[in-house]
């Protein structure tokens, strides 16, 4: 999809480069450079993961640059036929923000969760982000949880 200068797509496992670039993003917006680049996985892992029917990265594309997107995981449910929609991280560079990109990339989710029949689409955010709090109380139900890390 193309809309206001940004083109917005999935990836495929044909994508590993966009998908690098998506990487690259989160490091930079979340201030996180290490996490999301020194331990790159290999092209193949990232092309595997990409062709999973659970993952999905969605990329949003100024020219060719990626400038914004998200990853996401589809949960299937165990108490009726049906599956939910994760957002993993969303993510959109500073110089691209405030002109619809994260709001657009959480709207090619959605056209995918149709098309894969889920029934909800959620995410997390931390209570200090404003900005994402914002954006997703404009688009969804605030339910609040508690969050707990559990060591392996």
């Amino acid at each position: 999809m193309k809309q206001a200068g940004y083109t917005y797509r999935r990836l495929t496992s044909a994508d590993v480069p966009l998908l690098k670039g998506l990487l690259a993003v989160f490091g930079e917006a979340f201030d996180q450079v290490e996490t999301y680049e020194q331990a790159t996985p290999s092209d193949e892992y990232l092309a595997a993961l990409l062709g999973k029917p659970h993952f999905i990265a969605i990329a949003a594309l100024s020219g060719e640059r990626v400038v914004g997107g998200l990853a996401a995981y589809v949960l299937e449910k165990f108490e009726q036929e049906r599956s939910e929609i994760y957002i993993y991280d969303l993510a959109v560079l500073e110089e691209h923000r405030r002109r619809g990109v994260a709001t657009r990339v959480i709207g090619e989710l959605k056209r995918i969760a149709a098309a894969l029949g889920a029934y909800v689409i959620f995410v997390q955010a931390d209570l200090e982000d404003g900005p994402a709090i914002a954006l997703y109380e404009s688009l969804g139900t605030k339910e609040t949880a508690h969050h707990f890390d559990i060591e392996v």
